[in-house]
C-alpha cells in the first residue's frame, strides 16, 4: 500500500521542511538554533527523500529545499526505468512465444486431418481461465454454461461479473444452469440479478448437471474428472453437439432461477431435493456422493438424510435404502386369475 509522504517523514524532519521552503539556503547550524534541536539526522533524512539538496555554489554544508513534484519524480525515476525495461521484456517474451503459433497452427490442422485432433487437455488453472477469457471475448452468438455445484464462490462470481455484462451489452445471448441449492447462494443471488437484468437466463435444476461452458456452438469446456481446474477444450463438431443438446435437455426440465425465493417456492425446492435424495439413496450411493452431486455440503445432505429415514421408521441407511427403493414391476397382463 502506498505510503503518505507526509506519513513517511519523522516530526522532525516535516519540522525542517517547513523550515527550509521558508529560506533560499540554510546550514545545520542555523537550523539548529531556529528548531531547537540537532538538524543534522533530519537533514540526512530528507536528503534521502530528494526533497533537500546542496544549495548552488553555497559550499558542501548548505542546503536548500526541493519541491515534492521534483522530489517525487527524482525517487521514481529508477521505478519508472525499471517498469520501462520489464515492460519491453514482455514484449520479447511475447514475440518470442507467438512466433511459434504458425507452427501450432500447422500441427493441430495436421493433427484434425488424421482425425485425432479436437480435443486439448489443459491443466492449469491459470491457463483455462485466461482461455476462458479469450473465448468470452470471442463469442458473437450465443454462451451455454452449466455449473453443478450449488452456489459459486465469490472470487469466481467477481472474477466473471465484468466479463459476462462485457458479453451481453455486446447483444450475445446467455443461458445459464445452476443446482437449485444455488438459490440460497446470497452472491450467487446477487450475480443472477445483474446479469438477467442485461439479458442473460438463468435457470436450476436439482441433479443431472455436467460442468461445461459451449461457445457459439463451435467450442466447448468440460470438467476433467478428479483434476481440480483442469478442463477439456474440445473442438471436434460432434462432441459439441452433443454438449449442447445434453445442455437444452437440462434446460428444458429447469425452473427459472428467482432472485428472491418465497416460502412457497422455499418449500418446493425442498420437497424436489428431498425426492432427488430418496433416488440416491435408494441406489446406495454414500453421503459425500450425494452431497456432490447436489451441490450441498456434506453436513446439510446428513440432515436430509436422517429426516427421511425417520419419515420413513427407517434405522440404518441400508435400511432406508430398502425401504425407499422403487417396487419391481409386476408380471404383464395382469394377475394371474385373468
Amino acid at each position: 500500500m502506498p505510503v503518505d509522504e507526509d506519513e513517511a517523514l519523522s516530526p522532525a524532519a516535516r519540522r525542517l521542511y517547513a523550515y527550509a521552503v521558508e529560506r533560499h539556503a540554510f546550514d545545520a547550524a542555523e537550523a539548529t538554533g531556529a528548531l531547537g534541536v540537532r538538524a543534522a539526522a533530519a537533514i540526512t533524512e530528507l536528503a534521502a527523500a530528494h526533497l533537500l539538496q546542496r544549495a548552488p555554489g553555497g559550499g558542501p554544508d548548505r542546503w536548500s529545499a526541493v519541491a515534492p513534484r521534483a522530489a517525487a519524480a527524482r525517487a521514481l525515476a529508477p521505478l519508472a526505468q525499471l517498469a520501462r525495461e520489464t515492460h519491453d521484456e514482455m514484449d520479447r517474451l511475447r514475440g518470442r512465444l507467438e512466433a511459434l503459433v504458425p507452427a501450432y497452427e500447422a500441427g493441430t490442422a495436421h493433427r484434425d486431418l488424421s482425425g485425432s485432433g479436437g480435443l486439448e487437455l489443459v491443466t492449469d488453472l491459470g491457463a483455462v481461465r485466461g482461455l476462458i477469457a479469450e473465448l468470452v471475448a470471442a463469442c458473437e452468438r450465443e454462451l451455454l454454461t452449466s455449473q453443478p455445484g450449488g452456489g459459486r464462490p465469490l472470487e469466481t462470481l467477481e472474477e466473471s461479473i465484468g466479463r459476462d455484462e462485457s458479453l451481453l451489452a455486446r447483444g450475445v445471448r446467455m443461458r445459464t444452469l445452476y443446482q437449485h441449492t444455488a438459490r440460497y447462494s446470497r452472491p450467487t443471488a446477487a450475480y443472477v440479478e445483474r446479469v438477467t437484468a442485461l439479458g442473460a437466463q438463468v435457470r436450476t435444476l436439482g441433479d443431472g448437471l455436467m460442468r461445461m461452458l459451449v461457445f457459439d456452438d463451435h467450442t466447448g469446456l468440460m470438467a476433467v474428472p478428479d483434476r481440480s481446474g483442469a478442463a477439456l477444450v474440445v473442438r471436434e463438431p460432434n462432441v459439441v453437439h452433443f454438449m449442447r443438446g445434453a445442455f437444452e435437455r437440462s434446460w428444458l426440465g429447469a425452473e427459472p432461477f428467482p432472485t428472491t425465493v418465497s416460502p412457497d417456492a422455499a418449500r418446493s425446492i425442498s420437497d424436489e431435493l428431498r425426492q432427488t435424495i430418496v433416488r440416491l439413496l435408494s441406489e446406495g450411493l454414500e453421503d459425500k456422493v450425494i452431497a456432490r452431486r447436489l451441490g450441498m455440503s456434506e453436513r446439510t445432505c446428513q440432515r436430509h438424510i436422517a429426516e427421511i429415514m425417520r419419515a420413513v421408521g427407517a434405522k440404518s441407511r441400508f435400511q432406508a435404502g430398502y425401504l425407499l427403493a422403487p417396487a419391481p414391476p409386476g408380471p404383464p397382463g395382469g394377475g394371474a386369475g385373468e
